[in-house]
């Protein structure tokens, strides 16, 4: 049996068998578990509160705009992570200052999407209208 192959049928083997896991895990579960649809089963509850009002709410955009902005701002801090790590290597190869140029290139793109949202507050929870800016 070639490399290859031995390889091949691993992998093959580690897929059949989570398979087979996950599928035996649902099938435990449906043999065991109770069926007694009805009464309050049947009523929509959600986070340890009973619903209040339609499901179709307008939400605010600024939850969504926070949340992009830490998701951004946190895959930046793990992507420097690793160029910190390998920083010393690059020094001792001669490629310091291009490893350097290259992460201070990406943190000033970076600090430029910061100022832009800052500047046209994005980052403002509660955004003044125009007249409340000096606008006329």
């Amino acid at each position: 049996m070639t490399e290859s192959t031995r390889f091949a049928l691993e992998v093959l083997l580690f897929a059949a068998v989570g398979t087979a896991l996950g599928l035996g895990a649902l099938l435990f579960g449906m043999l065991l578990r109770p069926k007694n649809p009805g009464g309050l089963k049947n009523e929509i509850y959600e986070c340890g509160e009973p619903t209040v009002g339609p499901a179709w709410v307008q939400f605010d955009l600024r939850f969504y705009v926070v949340a992009l902005v830490f998701v951004v701002f946190d895959v930046e801090i793990a992507l420097l992570y690793p160029w910190a790590v390998v920083y010393q290597e690059y020094i001792a190869q001669g490629l310091g200052s291009a490893a350097f140029w290259a992460v201070a290139f990406f943190l000033g793109l970076i600090f430029l999407g910061f100022l832009y949202l800052w500047r046209f507050g994005y980052l403002d929870w509660v955004r003044a209208s125009g007249k409340e800016q000096g606008e006329v």
